[in-house]
């Protein structure tokens, strides 16, 4: 028997109060539900399922929005209905917000005064990244985050980091301190050995360069460490 082909619902077939960018403009952004903004970067639908939809099943697919953050741009781009246009717009204003709310809180915060405030500004961005990658938090003199540079990619080691490097850009800036950061892709954020060795050489090159290394913190899915708050490369014996 042959198969009858699914009726294509488009976003058009919807009452004119109840599509997403007539809801956008009259009820504001933060008003309409994820689907419908997501429906806004899909514009289109696929036979079956209109835009709403779509972004719908997107969302249940990946869990919610940080899961489609989390998502590789392959990954995304094979969903039925999206493909490597679509899937670059979603990605591109994911890394947006991102980027937003991490300028956001960085504006309103005054100081930094602890390792929990650090974690709270990167976990997004670095718990789930499939690879190391070492950060270094650039601060003035009252811990004010004035940038953060990507120092490295790859295994975070004593053998492959240049320590050397990771001062670069607080020393071209005349800036006074840093803290580095850097993520395990396994999800656990215990110190292994290398990670206090490094941590070691970076605090003594420090006092050297007459830049104050603050804290290293390591950001994983399962949370965040505090090598200064156990004493790891920070105890008075490594000084």
């Amino acid at each position: 028997m042959r198969e009858v082909p699914k009726p294509e619902f488009r976003i058009a077939d919807l009452e004119s109060t109840e599509r997403p960018r007539e809801r956008l403009a009259r009820v504001g952004a933060q008003n309409l539900k994820t689907e419908e903004l997501m429906a806004i970067l899909l514009r289109t639908g696929v036979p079956g399922e209109n835009a709403i939809e779509v972004g719908r099943r997107l969302i249940n697919t990946f869990g919610d929005l940080l899961g489609i953050q989390r998502a590789s741009f392959e990954e995304l781009r094979d969903q039925h209905g999206v493909g490597p246009a679509k899937a670059a717009q979603i990605k591109a204003a994911v890394e947006l917000g991102s980027r937003l709310a991490k300028k956001s809180q960085m504006k309103e915060r005054k100081s930094i005064s602890s390792p929990e405030e650090v974690a709270s500004l990167y976990q997004y961005d670095m718990a789930e990244l499939q690879q190391e990658v070492l950060k270094v938090v650039l601060l003035d003199t009252r811990n004010h985050i004035i940038d953060t540079v990507d120092v490295y990619h790859g295994s975070v080691n004593s053998s492959q980091v240049r320590v050397a490097e990771i001062f670069t850009p607080a020393i071209r800036r005349n800036l006074p301190s840093i803290i580095v950061l850097h993520n395990h892709p396994s999800g656990d954020p215990t110190p292994s050995p290398d990670d206090v060795a490094i941590t070691r050489a970076i605090i003594q090159a420090g006092k050297l360069l007459d830049v104050d290394v603050l804290d290293h913190i390591i950001i994983a899915r399962q949370g965040h460490v505090s090598l200064k708050q156990r004493g790891l490369g920070f105890n008075q014996e490594d000084r």
